[in-house]
């Protein structure tokens, strides 16, 4: 099952995806779509107003409290990185005030010149966690979506630190749509990214260095898990610091980034003279 938030009449509402179709499931809440017990429910209910998917504006789907990444979580993308493996996970986080949904744009600051790309797969906390076992784990999963952990390498190099560089305006679209665990293979979920047409990472979370099972129970030992929470779980290959030469993200560039069957996460760039 597929949920989504989505614009109507000015308003934030949730509603169910089918297909190229929205079922409205009703008013969103101030953290959108919390996909635990009763939002499942909800959506899974729907009955109102049925919407043509390209009428609507899709919204990114959950307000979260937390956003978490994981680095250096593909052995292939810390190799082009030039770093070692990470012997734990390697925690960092982005700002809310860095998300944007389907279709809205990502603006690169004029001061920030290696501006760059990174497809997720990112999770959403349904139920509250903290120092759980992985069977705990996986079971606080509510949901899973797409995440373009946008990167400026100028700031995340020249600062030593990740916060500057990946906290920019803009630089998490999330999205299209949260979708349901069920049945769900997480060794087995494709992760590609294309700019402009070209594929640029072609990867699956098979590849993991530290899997989705142990990257939350890992994160739950830190820090307390709540409902709504994401995180990011790490890209693959395929980044264009990586390449030779580097390539960058150009003014008028569209990001495709496709997470399993979440759908296409598709934001245009623009770049400011500067």
């Amino acid at each position: 099952m597929h949920a989504v938030r989505f614009l109507h009449g000015g308003e934030s509402r949730l509603g169910r995806l089918d297909g190229s179709t929205v079922v409205d499931a009703g008013p969103a809440g101030p953290l959108g779509f919390v996909p635990d017990a009763a939002g499942w429910a909800a959506v899974a209910a729907a009955s109102g107003p049925t919407h043509a998917l390209d009428d609507v504006q899709l919204q990114y789907p959950v307000e979260p409290r937390k956003i978490i990444c994981i680095g250096l979580n593909y052995a292939d993308h810390a190799k082009e990185s030039g770093s070692a493996l990470p012997p734990a996970p390697l925690i960092f986080a982005k700002l809310a005030t860095a998300l944007i949904g389907p279709g809205e744009t990502i603006v690169v600051p004029a001061h920030e010149p290696h501006p760059d790309w990174e497809a997720e797969l990112a999770v959403v906390i349904g139920t509250r966690a903290k120092d759980v076992d992985r069977e705990g784990a996986l079971a606080a999963i509510g949901g899973y979506t797409g995440f373009n952990d946008v990167s400026g390498r100028k700031a995340q190099r020249g600062d030593g630190q990740f916060i500057r560089g990946k906290g920019f305006d803009t630089f998490a679209p999330m999205g299209p749509a949260v979708v349901s665990t069920d049945g769900v293979d997480w060794g087995a979920i494709p992760v590609r990214c294309t700019v402009s047409g070209s594929v640029m990472q072609d990867g699956s979370t098979a590849d993991l260095i530290f899997d989705v099972g142990e990257v939350v129970r890992y994160c739950a030992a830190q820090f307390t898990l709540e409902p709504g929470d994401v995180i990011a779980t790490g890209t693959p290959a395929g980044v264009g610091a990586g390449r030779d030469p580097q390539v960058w993200l150009q003014d008028g560039d569209v990001v495709e980034v496709e997470i399993g069957d979440v759908g296409v996460l598709r934001n245009p760039v623009s770049r400011p003279a500067g």
